[in-house]
């Protein structure tokens, strides 16, 4: 199965915001309501919104598929306009999986879009391979930068002072979404800074996340 994952970028998405056209919206939905959704008006693939942060998907195994995120790329680009908001498309980048995935450009707009090997998605780095590498990487460089933080800054080596430390500023950096991109591999494992769990011999996978 061959995906498209779009990464869109609202350029200055909340200072540019129209209030009169936001007041109209609330108005029309109720003062009660505290959000518009109309954003995902028309749209046939798969839109997920976190604050600023949008993103388009679609699978594209056919020519029906692509066509389909085609029109999806127009429409956002449409409501964009007529809202007043623009997209800096510098930043919007496209994240092509699968194995035969052709690597078709996307345009939004009269703008092609770049295609991008990892992107950040809400914090974790995803990689077209979706091996997680790159999140173990990142993951390890900020918990070791931190090690080295606790032991420069703390003379006291006692667990009762040790143990807390780690615990409220090492240990968020290894489990933040450990559910989604925990390492499966031992050497993903060691690299994260947590020893594997015995695994079945002469295979490489732990069978459990490291944390």
């Amino acid at each position: 199965m061959d995906i498209i994952i779009v990464y869109l970028d609202f350029s200055k998405a909340f200072d540019t915001v129209p209030h009169s056209l936001l007041l109209e919206k609330l108005m029309c939905y109720g003062l009660d309501k505290r959000s518009v959704r109309d954003l995902d008006d028309g749209i046939k693939c798969t839109l997920m919104k976190f604050a600023n942060d949008t993103k388009l998907s679609r699978e594209v195994d056919t020519l029906e598929g692509r066509a389909t995120l085609w029109e999806d790329l127009d429409r956002l680009e449409e409501w964009a306009n007529k809202n007043l908001m623009k997209f800096n498309k510098d930043k919007c980048k496209v994240l092509h999986l699968g194995k035969h995935n052709p690597g078709v450009q996307h345009r939004l707009g009269f703008i092609w879009l770049g295609n991008s090997s990892v992107e950040r998605d809400l914090g974790v780095l995803v990689d077209s391979k979706l091996n997680m590498s790159e999140q173990c990487a990142a993951a390890a460089k900020k918990a070791n930068r931190m090690l080295g933080c606790i032991n420069k800054g703390i003379a006291s080596r006692d667990k009762e002072v040790i143990i807390p430390l780690y615990s409220v500023l090492v240990r968020p950096y290894l489990e933040y979404c450990v559910q989604f991109w925990s390492p499966l591999y031992k050497k993903r494992c060691v690299q994260a800074g947590e020893g594997p769990e015995e695994g079945h011999q002469g295979d490489q996978r732990t069978g459990k996340p490291a944390i």
